[in-house]
């Protein structure tokens, strides 16, 4: 079977290895698309921990159970299913175990024709989505239902602000916030990417690029309840700025890097938390799924492809242009 290999450092190749077998307690799944990350990318780069040459990437995956190991899993068998990628998140909800990994590295992948995965990993695929579709929702939409509703404790009329709009987290946060009744706004340093987050109505948008200073029109709406981020830096400040008393930075990454310096001052006055977010529980899995299913939220793609062009489409995940996910078809 044809699958995308991590081979040395910074290089990634489409090969034949052999194909999976089962062992007890796991399922044998037909991949039907797959879906790129940022993280893909960091492991081929050599940015992430436990990188193992010769390992299948991908996190993101939606397919057909072809076959189970064990008799009583025998109903999973035709199923259309998605595959939660978390790998011994432990018995906190709160805080992942230390033996936590996720699937795509150092264990193998979604990124190949079949993949053999715990018969526990399967959740039905939503029915109003196709499989290129559903497959955008493992990481960025768990990462992102985590961030707003347990650690935003995000409320209807809640003002939200989502930075880096266009982003696989950035855009489910921003759909997902929309749908539980939030007033969302955007951050973004493209002027596409504002029209299209302005089209998919957030309430107001905020090009970083072109002005030193947040503008004034969200100080008017009273501020923000919640504001959810994945770079950091010195533009927490800002965040700061504008929320109201009692509110909350979610922070999903650092790709800023660290900030100077933090405004305590607002910080605690205004009794403001800055809260740290990654991935989430199998419940929250779970309830991400239901929740899409109940608001027949369908994700934003960026391209579909074929799975033959996956080497070349890594060029295109830090691309400034794009909104959405980069979605191949097996």
């Amino acid at each position: 079977m044809r699958a995308l290999v991590l081979v040395a450092p910074g290089r990634v190749e489409l090969t034949d290895v052999p194909r999976p077998e089962l062992s007890p307690g796991q399922a044998l799944v037909k991949i039907k698309a797959v879906s790129l990350n940022r993280r893909d990318d960091w492991i081929r780069e050599g940015k992430y921990p436990n990188i193992r040459y010769g390992g299948i990437l991908g996190s993101d995956g939606a397919g057909v159970v072809e076959a189970v190991h064990d008799e009583g899993d025998q109903p999973w068998v035709g199923q259309e299913v998605v595959i939660n990628p978390n790998i011994d998140w432990g018995n906190d909800p709160e805080v992942q175990s230390g033996k936590y990994s996720i699937l795509g590295m150092p264990v193998n992948g979604t990124f190949a024709e079949y993949m053999v995965v715990g018969v526990d990993r399967l959740q039905h695929k939503p029915f109003h989505l196709d499989f290129l579709q559903a497959s955008t929702l493992p990481l960025g939409g768990l990462t992102a239902f985590r961030a707003l509703f347990r650690r935003g404790v995000l409320r209807s009329n809640h003002n939200v602000l989502i930075s880096g709009f266009g982003g696989g987290v950035a855009q489910f946060a921003f759909l997902f916030a929309q749908a539980a009744g939030a007033n969302v706004y955007v951050t973004s340093g493209s002027d596409d990417k504002i029209q299209r987050a302005l089209k998919l109505g957030a309430k107001g948008a905020y090009n970083y690029r072109k002005e030193n200073s947040m503008p004034d029109l969200w100080r008017t709406k009273g501020g923000f309840d919640i504001v959810i981020d994945s770079a950091g830096g010195d533009q927490i400040n800002n965040f700061i700025k504008v929320l109201r008393p009692n509110g909350r930075i979610v922070i999903y990454g650092a790709t800023n890097g660290l900030p100077s310096k933090v405004d305590l001052y607002r910080l605690f006055w205004n009794q403001l938390t800055l809260q740290g977010t990654t991935m989430g529980n199998d419940h929250e899995f779970n309830e991400m799924l239901a929740f899409v299913s109940k608001n027949q939220i369908r994700p934003v793609v960026d391209s579909i492809r074929p799975f033959a062009k996956i080497v070349e489409s890594f060029a295109d995940i830090t691309r400034p242009n794009r909104v959405g996910k980069i979605v191949f078809q097996v």
